[in-house]
């Protein structure tokens, strides 16, 4: 109660109260002794920073969103991208030495308390490493549990009633929702898990002239402290220097669309948080990732569904995505298949044949929305932020070139992993990774057999044998009585007509 309290008056104190009333309401007039001399974009970024991680990273999704943000709010929310106010570089010091039980000069030959970076849960400081490599180091923020559990505690509640009370609260799952992004977000506050993710994504793009990810120093890392290489490059939101620099703005735009159908598709293993302040370019136009504490993953059957449904919007064949659909589960098995069809078709056709730059993926979300309502769509939690990245990647593609076309650019990569999964191909894919496991269990079918039926197994089918041979004989007993009824009756009938 004392958070919502707290949440109720930074909200309040800030003025945010004005994008739910209207100007001149009750509660503007009430509270007139505020001063409120600041932008309105101003005061709701430094409402989100005095209220916590969990809404910074809120406000770091909405930046993204710029066809439906007014640019005011859009230019100031990316602030907090890379630019949440940083807590002291002592304090930072002192982190370190914590963690490893040691003076900061026994860790590294050089280290800068200044950070190059601040985000909602962490800074990244640089620093040099005995023998002079460079590094970069990520440090987890002081006192970040409490407030977070507190967040997501109220969350948690809000979503309980969602769910409760509103008409569509079991079809979107709020509190698995919840969860799923609680999850994510201790995740995160894991640098050693942060740590092998990005050791993981490593080695999928290992030697790729796509996309770059730096190497992670396993002996410089604990729970609170990860040190990585460090990486060099241009922010890729800033547009006009990379141009300046001669990299190929269109390549790049499809560059990133390529990277992101990579790691969901041949990997499923994605990069959860592509938003610009996470993202550098090299001169020659290579992606670099940062911070790799959200990551997704898929399943093979959460992929090959999404590939049917891809190619089934890039084909304009709404046939087989209503088809998917149905064969996943999402919509009820009484669905009329032609109905859901035509609501789909309704939706996607006037987004066609069109660049990135005229098409809003939100107005198309919502009409979305509006057809997953009529037909009881439920929400898949774990593509939740499978969702959230497809939207930051529309954002990047929009910045880099308006002229992008996201499905053209989209569909050959996808209609040849296809090609890959379900042709001789992917055949002998799937022959080559079962085989291990059939070598290891052919060998024991003997056995495995014995035992089906040893033990007391074998008593119940010989129990259920016995009562089978039981009714077997009262059957033929009851036969023959019958008979020997019928035979006496027969003769008593013949000897009353003889007398």
């Amino acid at each position: 109660m004392f958070r919502l309290a707290k949440i109720l008056w930074i909200s309040l104190r800030f003025g945010l109260d004005e994008f739910a009333l209207p100007p001149g309401s009750r509660t503007t007039r009430v509270l007139w002794f505020r001063a409120l001399a600041e932008p309105r974009a101003v005061r709701l970024r430094r409402a989100l920073e005095a209220l916590g991680p969990i809404f910074v990273k809120f406000g770091q999704a909405l930046s993204t969103r710029r066809d439906l943000l007014p640019a005011d709010l859009a230019d100031e929310l990316a602030k907090l991208q890379d630019q949440v106010p940083p807590f002291p570089g002592e304090l930072a010091v002192a982190e370190v030495e914590r963690a490893f039980g040691k003076p900061i000069a026994a860790i590294f030959e050089k280290f800068d308390p200044k950070p190059v970076a601040s985000a909602s849960v962490a800074q990244v400081h640089l620093a040099v490493l005995p023998g002079g490599g460079e590094a970069a180091v990520k440090i987890l923020r002081p006192g970040m549990l409490p407030v977070i559990g507190e967040d997501l505690a109220l969350l948690d509640t809000a979503a309980g009633l969602v769910e409760r009370f509103s008409a569509d609260g079991k079809r979107l799952k709020p509190r698995e929702v919840v969860a799923e992004f609680a999850r994510h977000l201790f995740e995160e506050l894991d640098l050693m898990r942060e740590a092998a993710h990005a050791s993981q994504l490593r080695r999928n793009f290992h030697d790729s002239p796509l996309l770059a990810v730096p190497e992670v120093y396993w002996e410089r890392c604990t729970g609170t402290v990860m040190t990585m290489q460090r990486m060099r490059g241009t922010p890729v939101s800033q547009v006009e220097e990379l141009r300046r620099q001669g990299v190929d703005m269109p390549k790049l735009a499809r560059t990133g669309v390529e990277i992101f159908f990579t790691q969901v598709f041949r990997d499923g293993f994605f990069h959860a948080d592509m938003h610009p302040g996470n993202i550098l370019v090299t001169p020659e136009g290579r992606y670099v990732a940062l911070d790799f504490g959200i990551m997704g993953t898929l399943s093979e059957v959460d992929k090959q569904y999404l590939a049917q449904n891809f190619l089934g919007f890039f084909q304009r064949d709404y046939a087989r995505v209503a088809r998917a659909h149905l064969e996943a589960g999402w919509v009820p098995a009484d669905t009329r298949a032609d109905e859901f069809e035509g609501a789909i078709r309704a939706v996607c056709e006037p987004f066609f044949d069109r660049p990135l730059g005229e098409i809003s993926f939100g107005r198309a979300l919502v009409r979305l929305f509006q057809t997953s309502r009529r037909f009881n769509v439920e929400i898949q939690p774990q593509l939740v932020m499978l969702q959230k990245t497809l939207l930051n990647i529309e954002g990047l593609g929009r910045q880099l070139d308006p002229e992008l076309d996201l499905w053209t650019t989209a569909k050959p990569f996808l209609e040849n992993w296809m090609r890959e999964q379900v042709g001789f191909k992917g055949l002998l894919r799937t022959i080559r990774n079962e085989a291990p496991h059939w070598a290891t269990i052919l060998p024991q079918l003997p056995r495995l057999l014995h035992r089906a039926l040893a033990g007391d197994r074998v008593e119940r089918i010989e129990q259920m044998l016995a009562d089978l041979l039981l009714l077997e004989r009262r059957r033929n007993r009851l036969i023959g009585l019958a008979v020997a009824l019928l035979a006496l009756a027969l003769a008593w009938a013949a000897v009353s007509s003889f007398v």
